[in-house]
């Protein structure tokens, strides 16, 4: 270890600087990440290559890019004339991309072997495995080209380009990864004990004049419904129904406001739920605190009465539609206020990943509404939405670990530490997006899509290697509203796609 004098900053290994005080006779040792240009400038290159690996593996799975082939039969150049044939255009498009792709792949792996010294070694041999596979992907791409596109061949340059990606990155976390992740955040105390029946602070209805108790009521009940969960399980049904327009039964009015409210009357059911069961909980936290159920400003047994009624209507309304739909509005409501309020989330840190169930789910109703049976394309939406869910909610988890703490969950970051979150966060980002290009292969999704997932995927790689290096409250906060917009764009751009077919 380093000697340090007067405070002052020393460089240590790992990209770190150790800076020390002295409190009473016993140093106090304070770790900051220090992000030299020299550290800076591997995981920047491999940021911006796994975004190019991905524009062009997501525009490979489009149905756009097998008219190319049938428009430009050569390779690697194309005949014609490009400014009149939109598809020669797409043709040159995608392969000068290509090319600058492959040099960008052979810049970030010299420059990282160049830095050996200060390179982890697996990270070294997942950019080698990327540069090996990336002239395997180009051959495979000239074959799709000259003997034209075949269920095997563009198979394999899917499967090769996506295997390219997911090394990159899967480097990338390994790149950013601490050197002392091991011991970030681990042995942070969380307690599993019960709370007082005490009521915390709330507000005081009952010194309210009538009309305006009755408001604060009303909105008691509104908040018992997690409106903010509405408007994007609500866009995941709504991008079902219209994937699945597409190959079934056209979209009627009627099964769209069917659908929409049966939905909207089971997220409130199973938000109120929620609410009465983690009521102790809440108390605990001071981002629940104020809860209608943790205050009293509603009785327990009256919220539960209100969750029965929404449950009970938004069967009746699914029921309305197809009796397939109603069994998975139900399971909806099981799963989250059973399975994952009371057995997931309080007991294993895996919590997160198991409960994206719940979330999933609103694609497969979306799409059993119009078809009334399950097909691969909802399966693949409800498979993107489920590994979105970590890499979205693990960056709350970490603005408020110690909430989440003090509440006795075991969440991710108060088990196993912030940089293993972190860690997660960017692997389940890749993931999703190897799922968006899953979901464009198995549908006849075009271009808007394609352009909406690598462009939002993009600034959401962005906000969480931010999140790495800045490894705050506010960056947590900047990666989770990145994840917002990039599935709430990308599930608009499924509607406005499917709808324009």
């Amino acid at each position: 270890m380093n000697v340090l004098t007067g405070g002052r900053p020393v460089p240590v290994a790992g990209g770190e600087r150790e800076t020390r005080t002295l409190s009473g006779d016993s140093p106090n040792l304070r770790r900051e990440p220090v992000f030299t240009e020299r550290r800076r400038s591997v995981p920047a290159l491999l940021g911006a290559t796994a975004i190019g690996v991905y524009v062009l593996v997501v525009a490979g799975a489009t149905a756009a890019i097998a008219e190319a082939a049938r428009a430009c039969p050569t390779w690697p150049t194309c005949q014609g004339p490009v400014l009149s044939d939109p598809a020669l255009a797409v043709a040159w498009g995608h392969r000068i991309t290509a090319a600058a792709v492959g040099a960008l792949v052979v810049v970030t792996a010299v420059a990282a072997f160049r830095r050996r010294e200060s390179t982890r070694r697996r990270v070294l041999a997942a950019l080698a495995l990327a540069l090996a596979l990336f002239p395997v992907q180009v051959a495979l791409g000239a074959v799709v080209v000259v003997d034209g596109p075949t269920a095997p061949t563009t198979g394999a340059h899917l499967v090769v380009g996506m295997v390219i990606f997911s090394a990159l990155a899967v480097a990338l976390a390994w790149d950013l990864e601490p050197a002392d992740a091991d011991d970030e955040g681990i042995g942070l105390q969380f307690d599993r004990g019960e709370s007082s029946d005490e009521p915390t602070d709330g507000p005081a209805v009952s010194e309210l004049p009538p009309a305006t108790r009755a408001k604060a009521t009303l909105f008691a009940y509104f908040r018992l419904t997690k409106p903010r969960l509405m408007w994007l399980l609500c866009l995941v049904a709504a991008a079902g129904m219209a994937l699945a327009s597409t190959t079934g039964p056209d979209l009627t009015v009627r099964t769209v406001v069917l659908t929409l409210g049966g939905g909207v009357l089971s997220i409130g059911a199973s938000g109120t739920f929620n609410h009465v069961l983690e009521r102790d909980r809440d108390k605990r936290m001071s981002r629940t605190n104020d809860r209608p159920v943790a205050t009293h400003q509603l009785p327990a047994r009256n919220a539960v009465a209100f969750g029965l009624v929404l449950a009970v209507a938004s069967l009746l309304v699914f029921a309305g539609v197809n009796l397939l739909a109603a069994a998975l509005g139900l399971s909806a409501i099981v799963f989250y206020s059973v399975v994952y309020t009371l057995v997931l989330k309080p007991n294993t840190v895996q919590n997160t990943v198991i409960g994206g169930f719940a979330g999933a789910l609103p694609a497969l109703i979306g799409w059993v509404a119009v078809t009334g049976s399950i097909g691969l394309p909802a399966v693949a939406l409800a498979g993107l939405i489920f590994l979105w869910t970590p890499a979205h909610f693990y960056n709350l988890a970490l603005a408020y670990k110690e909430d989440y703490a003090r509440g006795g969950f075991p969440m991710l970051p108060v088990v196993r530490g912030e940089a293993t979150t972190r860690k997660h966060i960017l692997l389940y980002l890749a993931a999703t997006l190897s799922a968006a290009v899953v979901l464009a292969a198995v549908t006849t999704l075009g271009w808007v899509y394609a352009a909406t997932t690598s462009c939002f995927g993009a600034v959401f790689l962005w906000a969480v290697v931010r999140l790495h290096r800045e490894r705050d409250e506010a960056a947590a906060f900047r990666a989770f509203h990145a994840s917002n917009a990039y599935l709430g764009a990308v599930l608009l751009a499924i509607v406005v796609d499917a709808l324009a077919l």
